[in-house]
């Protein structure tokens, strides 16, 4: 009996090892429970992470574009050819600038419009920048645009004024209002008292009264009214002229100028926009007719012709660039100039007072954009 029940127990105890071993078994298998990879999966997986590594990330937007609105002096014509060259071309783009660029008139003050902040940059004649520099409107020549004058006085030779020295008991107009400044000290020059020595008269916008025979000599720029004259039928040798530039009494035209407030914060702004303009200025030089093609777009239907334009554009060109000019230097202010156009304005009431020259105007901007 005690054999037996030694058997049963040995052999209870047998079975109890095996279930223990069993059990150990499946409960090794519970934890790898998840299947192996077939091989097609195994293939697969390093595909899926090289794509994955493959994967640019989604690029960051452009920046929006920079909002610069140009004022012009007056209205679109080959006078202000390179801006309209730089716009139509993308030059401003390029810099990354949305430029809008503003007619002028005569009842539009560009000073006014860039010290109140309706335009960011303004183009103007030197001599009415510093008139209103000196009224306290915080504004800053950046860039000069035109390195001579343009004005001059034309006579028929009928007229017998053969030099300045014959203007004496003529009768001479200008449109004044600021344009007079230049003949001033072309009278003061010689002597002459415009009161008594001859005749100063107002002159019109057109150039009517020349070709009626009621003035002697009159107001002419060289890129506009002397060419109405040509226009008309008066051949170039059937005229007098005066140049302002070879009287040593020319006065800087048409410049840059901005707000100095504006240009505090944003001279890399200024710096693009006047490096792309000189761009469009250097086009617009090399072609005349292509200029004169993408001006015409904005001109005012019915305002102007094209062969007027193309003659615009060809005299412009010989200030913005004179003949010998260093084109590495389009867009700066020679201080020369500068001072002699102060000078001038000081001596004719222009300003009351010497202009400061170390504020009225800054070559920062036209090196910056020189880069």
């Amino acid at each position: 009996m005690r054999r037996r029940s030694g058997f049963y127990r040995s052999s209870l105890v047998l079975a109890l090892v095996l279930m223990f071993v069993m059990v150990a078994a499946a409960c090794g298998n519970n934890n790898n429970d998840k299947p192996a990879s077939s091989p097609s999966e195994s293939a697969s997986a390093p595909a899926s992470s090289a794509a994955a590594s493959e994967t640019t990330p989604a690029s960051s937007p452009a920046a929006d574009p920079v909002k610069v609105k140009l004022q012009l002096k007056w209205v679109p014509q080959a006078q202000f050819a390179g801006y309209f060259v730089a716009l139509e071309k993308g030059y401003y783009k390029e810099e990354g600038l949305d430029v809008e660029i503003v007619p002028g008139g005569p009842d539009i003050v560009p000073e006014q419009q860039v010290a109140n902040g309706a335009a960011d940059i303004g183009i103007d004649w030197v001599a009415s920048l510093l008139a209103h520099q000196e009224e306290g409107l915080p504004l800053v020549e950046i860039s000069q645009i035109y390195q001579k004058s343009g004005l001059v006085l034309v006579s028929k030779k009928t007229a017998g004024i053969n030099s300045a020295a014959d203007l004496k008991g003529k009768k001479v107009g200008n449109w004044m209002g600021g344009n007079e400044f230049e003949l001033l000290a072309l009278f003061d020059k010689y002597k002459f008292d415009p009161n008594k020595d001859l005749n100063f008269t107002k002159q019109g916008f057109t150039m009517d009264q020349f070709l009626n025979g009621e003035l002697d000599a009159a107001s002419a720029m060289t890129y506009n009214e002397y060419q109405v004259v040509l226009e008309q039928g008066i051949p170039a040798s059937d005229l007098n002229v005066i140049d302002m530039n070879a009287e040593g009494v020319a006065m800087l035209e048409d410049n840059l100028f901005a707000n100095k407030d504006w240009l505090a914060k944003n001279k890399e702004t200024a710096a693009k926009f006047v490096k792309a303009s000189l761009k469009g200025w250097k086009d617009a030089i090399a072609d005349p007719a292509g200029a004169v093609d993408i001006v015409m777009k904005s001109a005012e239907e019915g305002s102007t012709t094209k062969d007027h334009q193309l003659k615009m554009m060809e005299e412009v060109s010989k200030l913005v660039a004179p003949e010998g000019f260093d084109l590495a230097k389009l867009g700066y202010i020679d201080d020369a100039s500068f001072k002699q156009t102060a000078d001038i304005a000081l001596q004719f009431g222009v300003i009351k007072k010497a202009a400061d020259l170390t504020t009225a105007y800054t070559n920062e901007i036209v090196e910056m954009a020189s880069k």
